[in-house]
């Protein structure tokens, strides 16, 4: 099935599934054409369907509940129930059981075209190093959440960058435009269910964000709340494209609840999910970090050895894993991340060119 049939096929799936939105949905299929990164991200679809043909070897190692479409634009911040500011992976949309080499391979391809990119200037051989180190570091020593308080410094100063600032942050809320439509119920009960107080007035807003999801409903209720200014966030979830791309039918589950709440990790209170929105607080450190935030001058490969270790706290949810990872890790050849991410790069590649040449709208 060629990329083009493979997008109306997933589309058609999701709009079964959920309203979508029309107009991002343009959106996203234009910015899928400016380059290769953006469309890795809005194509997870794709990758699920393919990397079982492309890497099949490595499609049937140890299995674990996995972040699905882990990238280096899937980290962010948050605060955790004690106020203290974490980092870590931070959406959790296509979350599926999944050989854990998917999630390693997934961020290797997406830092080789950061690197491209003129982001994180690595090479190919050393991303795949630092980021097998750091995986299997956390592996052996059972994982550990990365807390941005008295320890990880040079982590928390990438984090904080200027975009971040609260000013800045509020000023973008802001002018987010009044949404005029209407709005589900279900959206409704779930936003303010997250508010501090029942009653608290607040202004209803339509928010363009992500690539992955890009389409779908997404809702922020914003608020004056004693003094200052506070964002809730609602977007519609469906189940993980893998399910559609192992074309199970039924009425697939979402897992986003489940992989946090197992995982090793310090987790945001504010982070819900609601039926079928996840619910969650924005602020200028709940978000995700954008490449063109990242400041690592000099750190890269530490960051990437971090990205590595943080990928190991998710997959150590699933309690039996880190043994058969341990031992399949050591079976394989060398070079077998840099070959397998080269392997994906180009499927990918070449997918971005066929839309480019034609695309649809």
């Amino acid at each position: 099935m060629n990329f083009l049939k493979a997008t109306r096929r997933y589309e058609q799936w999701l709009a079964e599934r959920t309203v979508t939105v029309k107009k991002d949905l343009r959106l996203k299929h234009s910015n899928m054409k400016t380059a290769v990164f953006p469309f890795l991200r809005a194509t997870y679809y794709r990758w699920a369907q393919l990397w079982p043909d492309v890497c099949p070897s490595l499609a049937k190692a140890p299995r674990v509940l996995a972040v699905g479409d882990l990238h280096v634009e899937n980290f962010g911040t948050w605060r955790d129930s004690e106020g203290r500011l974490i980092w870590g992976v931070n959406d959790f949309d296509e979350t599926y059981p999944l050989a854990y080499t998917n999630d390693i391979v997934r961020l290797a391809v997406s830092v080789h075209l950061a690197a491209e990119a003129g982001h994180l200037p690595l090479e190919r051989e050393e991303t795949c190093e630092a980021i097998l180190e750091g995986y299997r570091d956390g592996l052996q020593r059972g994982g550990l959440p990365f807390v941005l308080e008295e320890q990880h410094e040079w982590l928390r100063q990438i984090a904080e960058s200027e975009l971040r600032d609260p000013v800045h942050f509020w000023q973008k809320m802001d002018a987010l435009p009044t949404y005029r439509g209407e709005v589900p119920l279900s959206a409704i009960d779930a936003l303010e269910h997250l508010m501090p107080a029942r009653d608290l007035n607040y202004r209803l807003a339509h928010r363009v964000a992500g690539l992955g999801s890009l389409g779908r409903a997404r809702y922020v209720a914003l608020a004056d709340c004693n003094g200052g200014k506070i964002a809730r966030e609602a977007k519609a979830l469906v189940a993980s494209a893998c399910y559609w791309a192992d074309g199970q039918k039924g009425s697939p589950e979402i897992l986003y609840q489940t992989i946090i709440g197992r995982a090793v990790r310090c987790p945001d209170p504010f982070v819900q999910l609601r039926g079928r929105w996840i619910v969650r607080r924005l602020s200028p450190h709940c978000s995700r970090i954008e490449l063109s935030q990242i400041k690592a001058q000099g750190k890269e490969i530490r960051l990437l050895r971090s990205m590595g270790w943080e990928t190991a706290n998710i997959h150590l949810g699933t309690k039996t894993a880190a043994k058969p990872i341990l031992s399949h890790m050591k079976k394989q050849k060398g070079k077998w991340l840099h070959e397998a991410s080269a392997a994906m790069l180009k499927v990918v590649r070449g997918d971005w060119k066929a839309w480019q040449k034609q695309g649809y709208e």
